[in-house]
């Protein structure tokens, strides 16, 4: 497994892992009123995120399959973290927080993060340390929990 910097020429499959993990994000089984988180997750959208100086990103794959991919957005929101579910249970979401967490925090991040998770995410980040900042919010045709993280650079 390989975890590089992602490019521009990544963003179309970005782009379609995001999207086909979207589901469970969407309030109407017909995806009502979610063109404008579907044009954010477009590759247009990524190639920009990914060309933008306040975003990183890193793709991790395997055999040329992406298996994941981690963005952070102005240094301390978790703003994409995104496993292939052929990956999934196999600890590389972690592997990518963890990668994410350290560079921002090695980029004076004083370990404050939020993130908008998907509902049946919150688990996933509550093992990290989240909690629920707010309630649950629906907009633009989707539902997510807004949550933040704020620990020591020692990880405590």
């Amino acid at each position: 497994m390989r975890i590089d910097l992602a490019t521009v020429s990544d963003a179309p499959r970005i782009s379609k892992l995001i999207l086909g993990l979207s589901e469970p994000f969407f309030v109407s089984p017909s995806r009502e009123g979610a063109k404008p988180f579907l044009a954010a997750i477009g590759e247009t959208a990524v190639q920009g995120y990914i060309s933008a100086s306040n975003f990183e990103y890193f793709v991790a794959e395997t055999h040329s399959q992406l298996a994941g991919v981690v963005a952070l957005r102005d240094n301390g929101h978790l703003f994409h973290l995104f496993v292939a579910e052929s990956f999934q249970g196999r600890g590389l979401g972690t592997k990518l927080w963890e990668l994410i967490k350290a560079g921002a925090i090695q980029s004076g991040n004083p370990g404050k993060f939020t993130v908008n998770s998907s509902l049946n995410a919150r688990p996933f980040y509550k093992k990290f340390g989240f909690v629920e900042n707010g309630p649950v919010v629906q907009k633009h045709g989707i539902a997510f929990q807004p949550m933040q993280l704020s620990q020591s650079h020692n990880g405590a």
